[in-house]
């Protein structure tokens, strides 16, 4: 932020630094700050802007879809892989849990013994 500062002379320092940064920028830019464009150009140039904004929205739009459509796809694969890999386990758990009756059966049986 340019703080302005008032000289015996009576005038803004700040203030005319502000307008030289601003004039010599756009002096580099080749920007000329006097001349104003015909109404036409001006509105053509809008409409061309319109134009362009209009077809960046659709296209952010379409990227937006696609985004949103490949996450649904990521989720079901995410839940798929998950529900497969919870069946393993249940089968697995399963299977332990056979094994352990079975060899609680065969050793409580008569004879079998130390």
């Amino acid at each position: 932020m340019t703080k302005a500062v008032v000289h015996s002379s009576g005038g803004l320092e700040g203030v005319d630094m502000k307008e030289d940064v601003l004039m010599s920028s756009l002096a580099k830019k080749g920007v000329s700050p006097s001349k104003k464009k015909p109404a036409r150009e001006d509105q053509e140039g809008l409409q061309w802007r319109l134009e362009h904004l209009e077809s960046q929205m659709q296209k952010l739009s379409e990227l937006v879809r696609d985004h949103a459509e490949d996450v649904d796809r990521l989720v079901r694969i995410v839940a798929e892989d998950r529900n497969a890999i919870r069946q393993q386990l249940l089968r697995k758990h399963h299977e332990q849990v056979r094994v352990r009756k079975h060899l609680r059966a065969s050793n409580s049986k008569p004879g079998v013994g130390l």
